[in-house]
């Protein structure tokens, strides 16, 4: 038997980060994400959202692709929004992501980071904390 465990913190946001995550869906969402992540064995440890974008800090199994995970996440909680009608348009994913792998020691630290999202947020913008996730683990964001 295979022993696994590799926590990752991915944020996504939805396609030209409009803010369809309404206050009100929120909590449906969260949930049906997160047991829908449950019945395809992926266990998500902590989720928050905003308008447009999602943290979420997850188990990554021994015979998952970390592109499956989340395309597996992402995919179907779009179609199932869409079949929901929780929005009177078409609701879609942006398809890039941010994922990081964490470490045992900084567990604590993400999952508060993520509670705390709404505080966060009342300071920093999306595209500036997302841009700040890119430059921190070294990507040249200039392009």
């Amino acid at each position: 038997m295979s022993y696994v465990k590799v926590m990752i913190h991915a944020v996504w946001g939805t396609k030209r980060n409009q803010a369809l995550i309404a206050k009100d869906i929120r909590p449906t969402l969260l949930a049906h994400i997160v047991e829908n992540a449950r019945q395809k064995g992926i266990f998500i440890d902590t989720i928050n959202s905003q308008p447009e974008h999602v943290h979420c800090l997850f188990g990554l199994n021994a015979d998952m692709a970390l592109s499956k995970a989340l395309n597996l996440i992402k995919g179907e909680s779009s179609f199932w929004m869409n079949k929901q009608k929780l929005i009177s348009h078409k609701f879609e994913w942006a398809d890039d992501y941010f994922a990081a792998s964490v470490s045992e020691s900084q567990l604590e630290k993400v999952r508060q980071y993520i509670v705390t999202q709404d505080e966060h947020h009342r300071k920093v913008g999306f595209a500036e904390e997302y841009n700040k996730f890119l430059v921190s683990y070294g990507y040249n964001i200039q392009g």
